[in-house]
C-alpha cells in the first residue's frame, strides 16, 4: 500500500534512512481522498512507481529522484531547471508536455518503462 523513497546507504550497517512515504500508485490516493488532491504528489508518486520496478531509486539532494548516476526533478510544464542548473546527468520530468528537448523527458514516457 505504500512505498517508501530512502536516502542511498552509506554502509552495510545503515539501511537508509526514510525520506518519504508515497502512496503504492495514484489510483489508491484517488480512492482515499474526499478532497483535491495535490499534483505535485501524483506526479512524483507516478514516477517513482514506474521507476522503481527495475531500479534503485533513492531521494536526492539536488533534485526530487536518484537513479544510479541520474537525478530527476518531476514538476508540470512550468517547472524549470534552476533546481538542477549545473548538474551532469540531470533530468527535468514535466506533466502535460507531449514531446520532449534536451533534459526534458514528458511524464508519461515513463508509463511506458512497467
Amino acid at each position: 500500500m505504500i512505498a517508501q523513497l530512502r536516502e542511498p546507504a552509506a554502509s552495510f550497517l545503515v539501511v537508509g534512512k526514510v525520506e518519504e512515504v508515497y502512496l503504492d500508485n495514484t489510483n489508491l490516493a484517488f480512492c482515499l481522498s474526499e478532497n483535491a488532491l495535490d499534483t505535485g504528489n501524483i506526479r512524483e508518486t507516478f514516477f517513482f512507481n514506474k521507476m522503481r520496478v527495475k531500479n534503485e531509486v533513492y531521494r536526492s539532494e539536488k533534485g526530487d529522484f536518484n537513479i544510479g548516476n541520474m537525478i530527476f526533478e518531476v514538476g508540470g510544464k512550468s517547472k524549470s531547471q534552476k533546481q538542477i542548473e549545473g548538474l551532469k546527468n540531470a533530468y527535468v520530468v514535466k506533466d502535460d508536455i507531449e514531446y520532449g528537448y534536451q533534459n526534458v523527458i514528458p511524464l508519461w514516457a515513463f508509463g511506458l518503462n512497467y
